[in-house]
């Protein structure tokens, strides 16, 4: 393989300097930039184009099990605030407040929303009366702000985007349902659409939702070993609806309260997507995500009829794929070809004055930047079989890796050396006992993930402590 710096100048080793290596990338790819207010990035298009395409597919999977789109205040009295003591509590050090507008001060100070079970939850006590409104099951795409000390862009930024939704149920059952079903539409979209594989568990007492009775949580892995939580899903039982005061008359005639559940994705999938397939040539992007699925770049433009078929074909393709033509004249061929790695899309197809006297052209893969010849008669056929198979490529490359960087520890001692080793998922008993979870993060600087649904019995003593053990965990460094 050729220098890296052949084909990306500026950019950092992606083994050397992982960290900076996704900055650069973030940067350099056209993806976002860092705005003026400190800690908050500004999404370019291409970067917006990415997440619109996880926002629509969401949307549409949402939309299928009966959720439906509202949209609700971004500022929260902090009396609101104060109803849900646990919650309050777990966001305190986050939340930023309105004191003063229009020149004078307010009489209350108003949140800017980290989160809206608050606002939710007080509307929804206005809206229930009878169990024959139950369910209501409403979600809202919107920004919120945290005031997160350390940044990152897509990762951790004060200010992102996401999706909230807000259910109230008749039943704990009912209510759980929807919990798990919106774990498993998140694993879904993580490897279905962005080709990763995800663990799925139950968080720690000490890592779930502040105000939650159980989160459940999705897990990716970075290239470097590094867990992201990707997606969560939170059941509250009637956390909230006590104290909001959330209550309906049930089928016998009787007061009875709600049970209520929330759950969330942010722009955050755009960093794991990158963390998880980008390599030193840049991004790589899944086809079913890619805003731009196929690139055609002619060769020889300025010769007579190039441009023609080359738009011809485009024609042809953008019937079935997301396809643009890079006719820039003020660049060579090679420069686009390195820019179109740089940005992770899909496929480039080369074409000219050869090509089209053959009735052929050249397809460059970006995931294995394999070039193949193909005749133009079964143009799209080709495209959409070499399409489906870079989604399948990349999801089963990160499962690999996945299955490469998960190990079992028996000892802190083997925990330890392991991790440092090679850093990934650690699979380990655990006695239950917060104590053990903060020691276990003190000696490795990894947190608990999760509790997997698919539990293991590794061994029957704790890994910290050699008491008798309660659960398999999955621990990991985080991001």
């Amino acid at each position: 393989m050729a220098k890296k710096e052949e084909f990306v100048k500026d950019i950092a080793d992606i083994d050397e300097d992982f960290a900076k290596w996704y900055t650069d990338i973030v940067i350099k790819a056209d993806l976002a930039d860092y705005a003026d207010t400190k800690g908050c990035i500004a999404i370019k298009p291409y970067g917006f184009a990415i997440w619109e395409n996880i926002k629509d597919i969401a949307d549409k999977l949402f939309k299928e099990t009966g959720i439906k789109n509202v949209y609700f205040p971004l500022l929260i009295p902090e009396s609101l605030l104060q109803k849900e003591k646990d919650h309050v509590e777990g966001f305190a050090p986050e939340v930023a407040f309105v004191t003063e507008a229009g020149g004078e001060k307010l009489d209350e100070k108003l949140c800017i929303r980290p989160t809206s079970e608050t606002v939710f939850s007080t509307l929804y006590s206005k809206w229930l009366k009878s169990w024959r409104d139950l369910p209501m099951e409403y979600n809202q795409w919107c920004s919120v702000l945290r005031w997160e000390k350390e940044t990152r862009p897509f990762l951790r930024s004060r200010e992102f985007l996401w999706q909230e939704g807000h259910t109230i149920h008749e039943t704990k059952e009912e209510a759980m349902k929807r919990t798990l079903k919106m774990l498993e539409i998140y694993a879904s979209i993580v490897e279905d659409y962005l080709a990763i594989p995800v663990l799925r568990g139950k968080k720690t007492e000490k890592e779930k939702f502040s105000g939650a009775e159980e989160t459940y949580t999705i897990e990716t892995l970075t290239r470097d070993g590094r867990a992201l939580q990707s997606g969560t899903s939170h059941y509250f039982g009637q956390n909230f609806t006590k104290p909001f005061e959330v209550k309906f008359q049930n089928r016998d005639g009787n007061e009875e309260y709600a049970y209520q559940t929330s759950w969330g994705i942010s722009t955050r999938l755009i960093g794991a997507l990158i963390m998880a397939h980008g390599d030193n040539r840049g991004l790589k992007i899944p086809p079913k995500v890619a805003p731009i699925q196929v690139r055609i770049i002619p060769i020889a433009m300025h010769k007579e009829g190039v441009l023609e078929k080359v738009h011809e074909l485009k024609t042809r393709l953008q019937k079935d794929f997301r396809v643009e033509v890079d006719d820039r004249d003020n660049v060579t061929p090679g420069f686009k070809f390195n820019d179109c790695e740089l940005k992770g899309i899909p496929l480039r197809i080369e074409m000219g004055p050869r090509d089209i006297e053959n009735n052929e052209c050249i397809l460059v893969r970006r995931d294995t930047i394999e070039k193949i010849t193909v005749k133009l008669d079964n143009i799209n056929e080709e495209v959409k079989n070499i399409l489906e198979d870079i989604q399948n490529n990349m999801f089963n490359i990160c499962k690999q890796r996945l299955q490469e960087k998960t190990q079992i520890a028996k000892t802190m001692e083997e925990f330890e050396e392991k991790i440092n080793t090679n850093q990934g998922y650690i699979k380990a008993m655990w006695c239950g006992n917060v104590e053990c979870e903060d020691k276990i993060k003190e000696r490795t600087n990894a947190h608990s993930r999760c509790i997997p649904f698919e539990q293991e019995t590794l061994s029957d003593t704790c890994v910290c402590c050699g008491k008798k053990a309660k659960y398999m965990v999955v621990w990991g460094r985080q991001y």
